[in-house]
């Protein structure tokens, strides 16, 4: 009688369950099974929730497709946007929030895409044009570029940075070698100077392969590439930063890549690692603002520049929606063609 009993709640438990998915989500869509494959591609309840609400206002035919497809999950983003946008309300606290664990949840589908996922396991894989970090033992730190990558060695530019000793040879050298590729991850891997052609009308060294490359530091966000003004204003401390507009012009550079948590700035003369910076600039028709430390500098010291890079302190949501907004380039703002049409979305966002 009592396993009668159980049994009889259990099935009324499941029916209730079942009627509230179908009136919250809508329609008829077996939502059961939304939630099932969304515990399968490992998210949580509160992910899975989140992206019901998505596909119940975007009305999507096959509301799964949000778990793998980073098409719909923009044009649902975007779409969710421009609703917020039309009814007044897209700088409602609440709304930001929202605007932001999907970003969230967009970032981390896109994180898990095979070429974040997959890192190189040599160094005959580098592309030309990669900036690369050198460490001379007991000497100092250098830049280069590399030059070539052929099946034999790697060419890469004369290492520039402190003055080198008197006499002083890269060949047979032992060098430590780090470098960040793009949309992946950090690499450090020695190699050895297998000629030194100082010599040359441009100086070049041949260095040795690697197969034992070491992949660290990986992507956390995603970045996209710019070049646009921007001012710069050191802070005496990061507890200065703030989102206020400076209404004074700060130190000129240019924006080089832009992403939630930080950016990759030109600037003249020798960039310092530590110093707090307050960055402003503009894209489309808003000034954003960005407060961080400087965790690195490139400098190049035949053009006296610097490329720094900053790793920002939280934004709030609506500067990180804005900036995430750009880097997917939900309203086409980076390919440009399309910012005419949602030009009333930007303006003042």
């Amino acid at each position: 009688m009592f396993l009668m009993i159980f049994l009889f709640v259990l099935l009324i438990i499941v029916i209730a369950i079942i009627v509230l998915l179908r009136k919250a989500g809508g329609g008829t869509f077996p939502w059961i099974h939304f939630y099932a494959k969304g515990k399968e591609a490992g998210f949580s309840f509160s992910e899975v929730n989140l992206l019901r609400k998505v596909a119940v206002e975007g009305r999507l035919n096959n509301p799964t497709s949000l778990f793998w497809s980073i098409k719909q999950l923009d044009r649902s983003i975007r779409g969710t946007i421009i609703r917020f946008k039309s009814e007044g309300l897209l700088d409602d606290i609440d709304n930001m929030v929202f605007l932001s664990k999907l970003f969230d949840f967009r970032k981390n589908v896109e994180l898990k895409l095979p070429k974040y996922m997959i890192g190189l396991k040599s160094t005959r894989k580098i592309i030309k044009m990669q900036y690369l970090k050198i460490t001379v033992p007991n000497v100092g730190n250098y830049v280069s570029q590399v030059v070539d990558n052929q099946r034999k060695y790697i060419a890469i530019t004369y290492p520039e940075g402190p003055k080198l000793p008197p006499g002083y040879e890269f060949k047979g050298e032992k060098l430590s070698i780090y470098f960040w590729r793009k949309d992946d991850a950090g690499y450090v891997f020695d190699s050895r100077v297998l000629e030194d052609h100082m010599d040359r009308k441009v100086p070049i060294l041949y260095i040795s392969h690697s197969d034992s490359i070491i992949r660290s530091q990986k992507r956390g966000s995603v970045r996209a590439d710019l070049n646009i003004p921007a001012h710069l204003y050191p802070l005496r401390t990061i507890h200065q930063a703030s989102e206020e507009e400076e209404p004074k012009r700060g130190i000129r550079c240019r924006l080089q890549d832009i992403s939630e948590d930080g950016a990759a700035l030109l600037i003249g003369g020798h960039g310092k690692v530590g110093m707090n910076v307050k960055l402003q600039f503009k894209i489309s028709n808003s000034v954003l603002i960005m407060c961080g430390v400087v965790k690195g500098v490139s400098f190049h010291k035949n053009k006296n520049t610097s490329i720094i890079h900053i790793q920002a302190v939280p934004l709030s949501d609506r500067t990180k929606n804005r900036i995430l907004a750009y880097v997917y380039d939900l309203f086409g703002e980076r390919s440009s063609k399309q910012v005419n049409k949602h030009a009333a979305v930007l303006e003042g966002w």
